[in-house]
């Protein structure tokens, strides 16, 4: 359905160009045998000359108008091929499959195995030309009628992505909304072929590594898993984030066994461990409540193991850990 779709938006071709009329012929004709007449006989008389060229030009303003004619024609109308359009949509998705099968049988994004298990770190996300921000979107509380604003363009020298905006907690004016005020930065979730939805396995990392730098506001990191298998829309992993302000960059380290479990914003007394096989999509909310311009500048996001760290879960209230709190 999707693909059909997007066919329908935009992958039209055109088949059919304009046709010359049957009067070109003649013309070319002349054209041509006066040409090739020319390269055997250089000298021509003044008077026949001038008359050849009356003639062509003649037929040349003859053929202009009638060109003209045939192309404001309505009856003339361009056809469209949906079958080429869909054809060459399903092999470009074939193609995007047999990639993604070619890579899976060699190994973990088409590296050997042994090369991904030894692997220590790695970058999910960086910011080095418009392609990287078209990964991301940004939202406000706008979608309910509140007058925060968000935008996001990349960096000095195109090395890093740049949020920035201006933080409002006045409610919106509809007799609904009591609360205000928040900005958000989301990753798109990754498509497979066939608009197929993708997710990241981190389970052999620990830690979250960002490169940011802040004007000294805490912002909330959120970590959403698959939502078709394992969790709700509204339910996600968050942990805090507290940049320190200044011209200087800061490395932040997050543990995953830090991040805890909420729905609608709300912490939920049941806490369950962040399954990192299946990780869709990562985001930055900023909802301190203080008014006025805000920016965060991150160079990159990515996960690394940290050995010293062994911590498998920080909460107690959790069913596998106190079993006795859920009887």
């Amino acid at each position: 359905m999707a693909l059909f779709h997007k066919v329908l938006r935009g992958t039209y071709i055109l088949r059919k160009c304009s046709k010359p009329t049957s009067a070109l012929h003649p013309f070319l004709g002349i054209r041509f045998a006066d040409y090739s007449s020319s390269l055997q006989k250089p000298v021509a008389s003044p008077g026949k000359a001038s008359s050849q060229r009356k003639t062509e030009g003649g037929l040349q303003g003859h053929h202009q108008k009638e060109v003209a004619l045939d192309i404001t024609s309505p009856e003339e109308k361009p056809d469209v091929s949906f079958d080429k359009a869909i054809r060459d949509e399903a092999m470009d998705h074939f193609r995007r499959l047999k990639d993604e099968i070619v890579n899976h049988w060699k190994g973990p994004e088409g590296r050997p195995l042994q090369e991904a298990l030894l692997e220590q770190a790695k970058v999910v996300w960086q910011f080095r030309g418009k392609e990287d921000l078209d990964k991301w979107r940004v939202t406000s509380d706008k979608t309910i009628g509140g007058r925060s604003e968000v935008f996001l363009k990349m960096g000095k020298n195109n090395q890093s992505a740049l949020l920035y905006g201006t933080l409002s907690s006045e409610a919106p004016q509809d007799g609904e909304s009591a609360r205000s005020g928040y900005c958000a930065m989301i990753s798109r979730i990754p498509r497979g072929a066939f608009e197929r939805k993708l997710s990241y396995d981190w389970s052999q990392f620990n830690t979250l590594y960002l490169r940011v730098r802040g004007d000294g506001r805490p912002w909330m990191v959120n970590i959403k898993e698959d939502t078709d298998f394992l969790q709700r829309t509204n339910q996600m992993y968050s942990y805090f984030m507290f940049t320190r302000g200044g011209p200087y960059w800061q490395e932040v380290k997050i543990p995953f066994s830090k991040f805890f479990f909420s729905n609608r914003g709300r912490i939920r007394d049941v806490q369950h461990e962040l399954l990192l096989d299946k990780i869709s999509s990562i985001g930055f909310t900023l909802a301190d409540k203080v008014d006025g311009p805000f920016f965060l500048e991150i160079d990159f996001i990515g996960v690394f193991t940290d050995p010293a760290h062994t911590e498998e879960f920080a909460y107690e209230n959790s069913p596998e850990l106190n079993p006795r709190l859920f009887k």
